[in-house]
């Protein structure tokens, strides 16, 4: 195999420490002490078509089992088992205290202090990427993001607008956007209809704030920052492209993200395949197809997309974060991997130049 130093560009250590004691609902508190009644809930929901709140329990569960082990660093180290040892992660944490569902008990400031230690930790050195969070609806979060970014150095923002404000926020149009096109930094988001959702926000507003379209007001006021917009779609919008089923809304997430990319229009939009491609059997052929072809709009995508997992999200999954990376790396080839998990996380974080050819795989 080639000699790729892999960068997964979306994982999460955060432990349950960070999320809200009432999250998903009040009853967590007494859920995430039975595993088995947590994972009975969630069964019981899908059974019941409540498809966004089994998701939301299944979270639950991953809190309970991988975010129980009581540090960000104890997370960062088992998903360091399942890879290569020079992979570097780009570290995304989570801003819960605007989500509705009570106290988040480690504060902001807290979890992105615990990245920076983690950063310069001796076993760690050269392979954590931290990102900051924000929800810019909460007092303070603007603040300490910016703090995170400039003082902390941090690598780049990671949005959450599901859980429950628009991707164009004036605080975050003016205020921190501008402080990322101004550093080079890139930004990461959650596109995709499961996920964490607000309280008080329905499976329609969540969908609104967080489709692929919600974005154009950003990609057009701040046309150089570089944005990625995770999931490629999500899981269930590449299962109803399989299967030519309609989606909600008439969208599908994952059409909508590549005809963007392709068209040439955006020339920093991106996006990850994280979580989407553990349902590796029936989603990898399709990537593949995507990306091998050889049209200008083809190329385009296969310069857009990064290697991501949303490890400890991948926990509910049959297969591993290693098994899942071998298969990919498999299916795609060795120049086709080495383009989504090295040559292209090299350009989006802004290492290397576009202009670089050197960087380049014969792909194009």
């Amino acid at each position: 195999m080639a000699d790729i130093r892999i960068t997964n560009c979306h994982i999460h250590v955060f432990t349950d420490q960070h999320a809200p004691v009432d999250f998903p609902f009040p009853a967590a508190r007494i859920l995430r002490k039975s595993p088995m009644l947590i994972l009975a809930v969630a069964s019981l929901l899908r059974l019941l078509g409540r498809e966004n709140l089994a998701d939301q329990v299944d979270r639950l569960y991953q809190f309970q089992q991988q975010g129980a082990r009581g540090s960000q660093d104890a997370i960062l180290r088992d998903v360091k088992e399942h890879c290569p040892g020079d992979t570097r992660f780009v570290v995304l944490p989570m801003e819960m205290n605007g989500a509705g569902y009570g106290d988040v008990p480690i504060s902001l400031r807290d979890q992105h202090d615990d990245l920076a230690r983690l950063r310069l930790h001796p076993d760690h050195l050269g392979t954590v990427l931290p990102f900051a969070t924000v929800d810019p609806r909460v007092p303070g979060s603007v603040e300490e993001c910016l703090r995170a970014i400039t003082e902390l150095g941090f690598a780049g923002l990671k949005i959450y607008p599901r859980l429950g404000f628009a991707p164009d926020h004036p605080r975050l149009m003016e205020e921190v956007y501008p402080v990322l096109a101004e550093r080079n930094l890139p930004v990461m988001t959650h596109c995709s209809r499961g996920g964490v959702q607000g309280r008080d926000v329905d499976d329609y507003q969540a969908d609104g704030l967080t489709r692929p379209a919600a974005y154009l007001p950003v990609l057009r006021a701040f046309p150089e920052m570089r944005i990625c917009l995770a999931h490629f779609g999500g899981a269930r919008d590449w299962e109803a492209y399989m299967n030519a089923k309609p989606t909600s809304g008439g969208e599908n997430w994952m059409t909508q993200t590549r005809e963007m990319i392709c068209s040439g229009e955006f020339p920093n939009l991106w996006t990850d395949i994280s979580y989407t491609l553990f349902r590796f059997a029936d989603y990898a052929p399709i990537l593949r197809l995507l990306l091998k072809g050889n049209l200008d709009s083809d190329k385009r995508l296969r310069r857009r997309v990064l290697f991501g997992s949303d490890f400890y999200m991948t926990r509910q999954e049959k297969l591993s974060e290693r098994a899942v990376c071998i298969r990919l790396r498999d299916t795609l080839g060795e120049a086709l991997f080495q383009q989504l998990a090295e040559t292209n996380p090299a350009i989006w974080l802004g290492e290397a130049s576009e202009v670089d050819r050197s960087l380049w795989t014969s792909l194009g």
